[in-house]
């Protein structure tokens, strides 16, 4: 007898409380309802319901088997929907975070193309260079840049990111160009303030080794957009990603500093509390931005 149909026989007899019930949804006879559950018995040498003429009701085994029961069947039902989703209809609503200026142009404009490609699905974005607690404010999904501090969350990589110390030329010239981290002391660095990785410092290659290098100016500002306008103007130096300043890099508007000590690629995550029972709405989000930023055509517009 296939045990996976024994499984299914026991959840739903547990789940109407009657072998007569399970029967009548199933279309079959209440005899061969009560046979799997016998099999599945014999078979685990343990009784895992208790039959009388008026109700059934389960054992403490049965109370636990229930349990893994349940979730073996919905981790099935997921594996299936994550790789059938031409048959399958995503619905509800999905939370997201996002730092304010990655968010503003690269999340953001992604949004209306998706929903309308998904009738049934809609979408809230938070655009915030906090770091936002996603378990305990109730979002499904936050996009965040760099190394992911919280070990307990799951992660996915939807592109590669570097991270530059950038400063318009009017600056460089008036200051003088750092030629190592340490020269960062006698410059105007322009901080992110207490958020995120940033607040350690910058992460920079000093002696072969990755280190946040402490820094300090007279300006700072929790928004990268703000640091990015200050650094234009030149009112210091700015550790900013390629995604934000590579335009202004091609046309001259800003220039890098210290690329011997730039630190290695790092990456753009989608980051969700758990992989188990993701919503498959946001396993399809999550892979609508993997697809459009891993097409290398993308970051040329």
């Amino acid at each position: 007898m296939d045990r996976f149909k024994q499984l299914e026989t026991f959840v739903a007899v547990a789940a109407r409380g009657s072998l007569s019930a399970a029967a009548q949804a199933e279309g079959v006879a209440p005899a061969i309802i009560g046979r799997r559950i016998d099999a599945l018995e014999a078979r685990l040498g343990v009784k895992l319901l208790v039959r009388t003429t008026r109700r059934i009701t389960l054992t403490f085994e049965g109370s636990a088997f229930l349990e893994d029961c349940q979730r073996i069947l919905n981790d099935i039902a997921n594996a299936e929907a994550s790789v059938s989703l031409g048959g399958v209809k995503a619905s509800g609503h999905v939370r997201i975070t996002a730092p304010a200026g990655f968010g503003r142009r690269h999340v953001a404009p992604l949004i209306a193309p998706f929903v309308a490609a998904n009738r049934d699905v809609s979408v809230s974005l938070e655009l915030s260079d906090r770091l936002a607690d996603i378990v305990n404010e109730g979002f499904d999904l936050a996009i965040r840049i760099g190394q992911l501090d919280d070990s307990s969350l799951i992660g996915v990589t939807l592109a590669e990111n570097q991270r530059v110390v950038v400063a318009s030329p009017s600056y460089l010239a008036s200051r003088g160009v750092p030629r190592s981290p340490a020269d960062l002391a006698d410059h105007n660095c322009l901080g992110f303030g207490n958020y995120g990785n940033q607040a350690r410092g910058w992460l920079l290659l000093v002696d072969g080794k990755l280190i946040p290098v402490r820094v300090a100016g007279n300006m700072e500002c929790n928004d990268g957009a703000v640091l990015h306008d200050w650094a234009l103007a030149g009112h210091g130096l700015a550790w900013r990603s390629m995604w934000e300043v590579a335009e202004d890099l091609k046309a001259g508007r800003l220039r890098t500093v210290l690329d011997d000590f730039a630190a290695p690629f790092n990456a753009i995550h989608a980051v969700f509390p758990q992989r188990r029972h993701l919503p498959l709405r946001v396993r399809m989000f999550v892979d609508y931005l993997k697809n459009t930023y891993g097409d290398p055509a993308y970051w040329r517009v």
